[in-house]
């Protein structure tokens, strides 16, 4: 029903502006960067709605907060303090969601005013501008008490799903659209069958190597307390191949995409030949692309893992890795480790984010298919899943899950 209700909001217009109009106008030269941002709101950015700015302010936020936990030490002793720690970290970023909100919802106000000479905008001012500013801050906070009460109330991350949902709104239409090309002759019937097959096919493969783990095996020596003897046991570290998750192919595309929609907007000859070359299905956009999530991937990736640490930990607690000494011999094989996995997962999400520009541009097809937008609806569908799954073992259907329990899972 929160969901629901977020779909619904995603179509009320903002007081003040002729939102139809604006949409084509700003799809129309928006480009990649309109979509790609679109994208995260469900279409509310584009018809530029209450929830125009979508949830993408609390995912800055998070990432900001994220980063500076680890850069600046006061942070990071606060996110050390367990559950409490955790409560202020969550009211900071809440704070600063609000924050950029505002400045966000204000750039877009005066934007807009002066996109086309105000022909979007029925009474341009500060009037306008204030209740932009309103409407679009009060829509992302709604947004995000939403995804909390999901989280608090529900199953699953409430973010995550609504982010999912404004991305899986998009495939009904996806679906006529095809639907419609294939009538009229422009598509054949078996173009679209090996489409499917091939879609299937990177859904499975994002499955495979999302839940992919590189384990690496502790064991814990003995130690006597008393009379009673504790360790001993052996364990294992697990290492996922795509440590850094979604976050690089984000980064990549904002960092290429925002210079290029600028420059869209400048009428100079060689600003607009640039502009067309950084857009996507051009050669110097895909190869900066794959640099960028390589980049971002091997940053996010040092950000999040600290050898050292994980070295010290194993050793505080009386553990170390077969056939490796504690200490500086074990944060270098795990450092080894990690830098391998993450170009395997670097490797993986640049192939996955090539696929929509291979397939609109060589193959014409008619829908956004593969990059960020697919790494986000199946990796939040697998966490949804095996939420839902640890629910109901915690409530003994276990009987349900006989047939249906994902692969890959251990009792």
């Amino acid at each position: 029903m929160m969901l629901a209700v977020y779909r619904i909001g995603a179509h009320i217009p903002t007081p003040g502006i002729n939102g139809e109009e604006l949409s084509k106008f700003l799809l129309d030269k928006g480009g990649a960067m309109m979509g790609f941002f679109d994208m995260f709101s469900g279409g509310a950015l584009s018809k530029l709605t209450i929830f125009a700015l979508g949830i993408m302010p609390y995912i800055s936020a998070s990432i900001i907060f994220q980063l500076l936990t680890v850069v600046i030490p006061a942070l990071g002793k606060i996110a050390k303090e367990g559950e409490a720690g955790k409560k202020k970290i969550v009211r900071y970023t809440r704070y600063a969601t609000i924050v950029i909100a505002i400045i966000q919802s204000f750039g877009i106000a005066v934007g807009i005013e002066g996109m086309q000479g105000g022909v979007f905008v029925q009474n341009p001012g500060w009037p306008f501008r204030l209740m932009t500013m309103l409407t679009l801050t009060s829509g992302t906070a709604f947004i995000m008490w939403l995804g909390e009460q999901i989280t608090e109330r529900g199953i699953g991350n409430g973010i995550s799903l609504v982010i999912f949902a404004g991305i899986v709104a998009r495939f009904p239409n996806a679906i006529v659209s095809t639907f419609n090309l294939v009538k009229a002759g422009e598509l054949s019937v078996f173009f679209v069958i090996a489409l499917v097959i091939a879609m299937v096919a990177v859904v499975a493969g994002i499955v495979f190597i999302e839940r992919g783990q590189r384990k690496i095996p502790v064991q814990y020596a003995r130690r006597v307390v008393g009379r009673k003897m504790f360790g001993g046991q052996s364990t294992h570290l697990p290492l996922k191949i795509n440590t850094s998750g979604v976050i690089p192919p984000i980064f990549a595309s904002s960092v290429i995409m925002f210079p290029a929609t600028v420059a869209s907007f400048i009428a100079v000859p060689w600003v607009q030949s640039l502009a067309r070359e950084l857009s996507p299905g051009n050669v110097l956009y895909s190869v900066m692309y794959v640099g960028m999530i390589f980049f971002f991937s091997y940053f996010y990736t040092a950000v999040i893992y600290n050898p050292v640490d994980i070295a010290d930990n194993l050793q505080k607690h009386g553990g170390f890795i077969l056939g490796i000494r504690p200490g500086q011999k074990t944060s270098d094989y795990i450092y080894r480790v990690l830098s391998r996995l993450t170009f395997a997962g670097a490797l993986y999400l640049s192939i996955v984010c090539i696929i929509p520009e291979i397939l609109i541009g060589k193959f014409n097809v008619p829908f956004y298919f593969g990059g960020t937008s697919l790494l986000i609806a199946v990796g939040v569908a697998l966490d949804t899943v095996s939420q839902i799954e640890s629910h109901l073992v915690t409530r003994s259907y276990e009987g349900f899950l006989k047939k249906g329990r994902l692969k890959g899972r251990r009792d």
